[in-house]
Order: structure tokens, then C-alpha cells, then sequence
């Protein structure tokens, strides 16, 4: 599996906007994606209601893990920015 680990720095956390960006790409992906909270809660990246369900704020740690294939690196890179702009 490939994964990332990411800190949110986002401004909101990830609330309606940054959520939405992150399940259109994982839409585009061919495999699932999940997120994982530092407490082990987990949920499928292409759920909004998981999703906003999390309430993640700025300063949670979450790890973002696919399938390992071509694409893994591109699409997890894309969810890292979307949660800890630059």
C-alpha cells in the first residue's frame, strides 16, 4: 500500500470546500482511498458524509493510504496538497 502522512494545515480544516476537492480526486483515481485519524477512525476519500463525519481541524494528523500502482504517488500527492497547502 502506498501512504502518506500528512498534518492539515489547511485554513478551515477540511471542511465543504477542501472535501469536496478531495473526493473529486479521488473520483478520478482508480482505486479506492482512505483516510486515517491518529485515533484509527478511517473512512473511504470518496464519502463526503465520511468525511465532514471526522470534523478534522488544522493541526490533526491523518494518513492518506491507495493500492499501490502507476498512479498512487500522483493522486496521494493531490490529497496532501488539498489538506496542507503550500
Amino acid at each position: 500500500m502506498a501512504q502518506r502522512r500528512v498534518i492539515i494545515s489547511a485554513h478551515n480544516g477540511a471542511h465543504a470546500r477542501p472535501v469536496a476537492e478531495l473526493v473529486r480526486v479521488v473520483q478520478a483515481h482508480a482505486d479506492p482511498v482512505t483516510l486515517r485519524t491518529a485515533s484509527g477512525a478511517a473512512v473511504d476519500l470518496s464519502s463526503v458524509l465520511a468525511l465532514m463525519d471526522l470534523g478534522l481541524e488544522r493541526g490533526d494528523a491523518v494518513v492518506l493510504e491507495t493500492a499501490d500502482s502507476a498512479g498512487a504517488a500522483a493522486v496521494l500527492d493531490a490529497l496532501a496538497e488539498v489538506l496542507d497547502p503550500r
